[in-house]
């Protein structure tokens, strides 16, 4: 069967491949444009012949010997007729398929094996008699076409494009681990109420509660957070609730990542492409009770305008020695499809073929190390990954010693060295290890020796300062002070501990608890945001600079698809009272065309011993003095302006700098700040509000590189 798949990134950041359900193109066209590397070019008719005698070789045990003649050991295609939905259709068969047609009036004796698409019940009487007698083989099970033929699913495809994705999806159980293929949870929400629909059989799962993960689940990123345990929460709650028992402290309603439909398979919610009214008008049908079908939904993986999916068939079968499924590897690939994502038209997608790379150093990585005893799974075969990649990154370049180092996960006391000398051991094949390590040396630079030959701390990693013809340091001097560090610690100290209490942007939060907990009720943020702009407007007047180096934010109003008046400071943004603000210092370089962004966030994130009753709190959102997070680098930034400042003055930059405060990176806001000054510069509209109001365009500069410093004094 082939299944719909696409990368979607989770709240870890993980990418993965996720499972959409069946392919949304019908049962066959997956399987046929597997014969094809683009349209109407076939693949050599030797590689499908080839699959197909693995096939029964395999699960039917025929000897080698009776499958050279394919036809002679009873295999026959029987092309589809009228699929459910016009554009399922099988298309021009390549050409390898002719000798193997059934033809009209062939007698069902001569048919061991039968490969077709159609619906049991479409199949000539003969072919289902001898099936069902066990006289002939279907390939694919019959039982496996089901998913394609719920005619409810195929009326809500014409409100939601995807639908026919959904039956497959049903008989699944929900998968967030970072090894195998992530699965959404879908199935059947119950809302009881007296003369509403109830639970039947033939719907599918019953499926009322939804377990939340978050970023700052404290899991590692090999690992499946629903694995754990945890607390699950009433579905209801998860899509629509903005109470804040329900949301906790990391949740939010997760309608944008769900489709709904009622009963009888009328669309409700479309969650991804939904107006705010949509999801009023879904949040009060819903509460009216019944029945309800549902899946999460997460964004597939975009290539401009269009999102890509793979339908890659499923090609396995039933061991009876083992009593489980066997997957046969090396099966037909499949094709992929993109469509618009505002506006899919499934009948004319643009259509693609996979290129399976075939890189030696990557699969030898595998091969070797996959069941190497790591501290964290398959963390060596991470760390190749990693070093593999930046070198293709690189262009085929030579990795800089140093650079290799701090790729890789390991102790801190470890060297590069150490770790290359140890891979040999930890490989399956040690003949084979060699020549690996020997070929990866290749890709590593030697090491840079240190100034005069004087060996240095971290020498042998190629850290040690003042390199032999390496460039000289323009900030080193000042930097290397102690009093630039007294000078950093005591400005992290005043942004934490002074004045400045209440810097999330959701302050103050209305609830009884949390307005008992604060010392005052108006949020600090914009006080803060103040004196910073103050702070580089003479930071900028000291350097002779102004005029030039311009001071500023980036303002806007929080808006959300749900109404969060328990925070105070997304009520005050409805009301008009205040607004959001990156802040900005733009110092210019020799051109003027290009800038690199040094970006922290000036929020602070809510104190979760304060708030988790499950460890002493009392359920207050009270905003953290965020020392570490994330005045460590506002302090950082705010002591390099001065002398990014010196720099430009004196021509030394080769491109602008922008020093950008990101407002709203902790929760509730969820990288607000981020998300707006992203956006502006995708959509070329970046402008900048200067201090006397006055705007400045900002859209013709492109951004080279981005630096975002958050928490850089943690373990330092």
């Amino acid at each position: 069967m082939p299944l719909a798949l696409s990368r979607t990134q989770d709240d870890k950041g993980r990418v993965q491949w996720t499972l959409f359900g069946g392919s949304e193109q019908g049962p066959a066209r997956g399987f046929w444009k597997s014969f094809y590397t683009s349209p109407g070019r076939e693949r050599p008719p030797d590689e499908a012949l080839a699959f197909v005698r693995r096939l029964l070789g395999t699960v039917y045990d025929e000897p080698a010997a009776k499958l050279t003649d394919l036809r002679a050991a009873g295999f026959r295609i029987l092309p589809e007729e009228k699929p459910l939905l016009d554009f399922w259709g099988e298309g021009p068969l390549p050409a390898w398929t002719k000798p193997y047609i059934l033809s009209s009036g062939e007698p069902v004796s001569d048919i061991t094996y039968l490969l077709t698409f159609r619906p049991f019940g479409q199949l000539p009487p003969a072919v289902r008699e001898a099936y069902l007698a066990g006289r002939l083989h279907l390939l694919p099970c019959p039982g496996s076409l089901v998913f394609w033929g719920p005619p409810g699913y195929l009326k809500l495809q014409h409100e939601l494009p995807m639908a026919t994705q959904i039956p497959l999806l049903h008989s699944l159980v929900r998968h967030e681990g970072p090894n195998g293929i992530r699965i959404p949870q879908s199935g059947w929400l119950h809302e009881p109420r007296p003369g509403q629909p109830e639970p039947g059989d033939f719907h599918g799962p019953l499926r009322n509660t939804y377990r939340r993960t978050h970023r700052w689940g404290r899991v590692h990123r090999d690992e499946n957070e629903l694995a754990i345990g945890g607390h699950e929460d009433k579905l209801m709650h998860v899509l629509f609730s903005t109470a804040g028992d329900d949301m906790g402290l990391y949740g939010k309603p997760m309608a944008r990542n769900a489709q709904l439909w009622s009963h009888d398979l009328r669309l409700i919610l479309d969650g991804p492409n939904a107006t705010p009214d949509d999801i009023r008008k879904a949040v009060q049908l819903m509460h009216e009770g019944g029945l309800f079908g549902y899946r999460f939904q997460f964004p597939a993986m975009r290539v401009g305008r269009h999102e890509v999916y793979w339908h890659r068939p499923l090609v396995a079968y039933m061991s009876p020695a083992l009593d489980r499924a066997i997957v046969l590897h090396n099966s037909p690939a499949g094709y992929c499809t993109a469509y618009r994502a505002d506006k899919p038209n499934l009948a004319r997608p643009v259509e693609m073929w996979p290129n399976v790379l075939k890189r030696t150093l990557h699969t030898a990585a595998i091969e070797l190390f996959c069941h190497a005893q790591d501290l964290r799974p398959h963390l060596t075969v991470r760390n190749l990954r990693k070093l593999l990649d930046t070198h293709h990154l690189l262009g085929g370049k030579p990795l800089p010693y140093s650079l290799a180092r701090q790729l890789l996960t390991l102790s801190k006391k470890e060297t590069l060295e150490d770790w290359l000398h140890g891979l040999v051991a930890r490989a399956s094949d040690r003949e084979r290890g060699c020549w690996f390590v020997e070929e990866l040396r290749r890709l590593i630079a030697s090491p840079v020796p240190p100034l005069h030959g004087i060996a240095t701390r971290g020498a042998s990693e190629g850290t040690a300062k003042g390199r032999k013809g390496g460039p000289a340091s323009l900030t080193l001097e000042q930097t290397a002070r102690r009093s630039f560090e007294v000078a950093y610690w005591k400005t992290i100290a005043f942004l934490a501990e002074s004045k400045y209490l209440t810097k999330n942007n959701a302050d103050c939060v209305r609830d009884m608890v949390s307005q008992a907990a604060v010392a005052h009720h108006h949020r600090d943020l914009e006080a803060l945001g103040d004196y910073l702009l103050d702070y580089y407007t003479r930071a900028v007047k000291k350097a002779r600079m102004t005029g030039k180096a311009l001071v500023g934010d980036l303002p806007f109003t929080w808006r959300t698809d749900f109404n969060f008046s328990l925070f105070g400071g997304w009520l005050n943004n409805q009301e008009g009272h205040t607004h959001e603000r990156d802040l900005i210092l733009v110092i210019p370089g020799r051109d003027r065309k290009r800038a690199v962004i040094m970006s922290d966030h000036y929020d602070t994130a809510y104190m979760e011993d304060h708030f988790s009753k499950e460890h002493g709190g009392t359920g207050a959102r009270v905003a953290a003095a965020g020392a570490d997070d994330n005045y460590s680098a506002t302090a950082a930034m705010m002591l390099a302006a001065p002398i990014f400042l010196k720099l430009s003055r004196q021509g030394k930059l080769a491109c602008d700098i922008w020093l950008v405060h990101l407002t709203g990176e902790e929760f509730p806001a969820d990288c607000l700040g981020a998300r707006h000054l992203c956006q502006r510069l995708v959509e070329g509209t970046l402008k900048m509000r200067l201090r006397d109001g006055r705007l400045h365009d900002l859209s013709k500069t492109r951004v080279q590189g981005v630096y975002v410093a958050d928490m850089i004094a943690h373990n330092n």
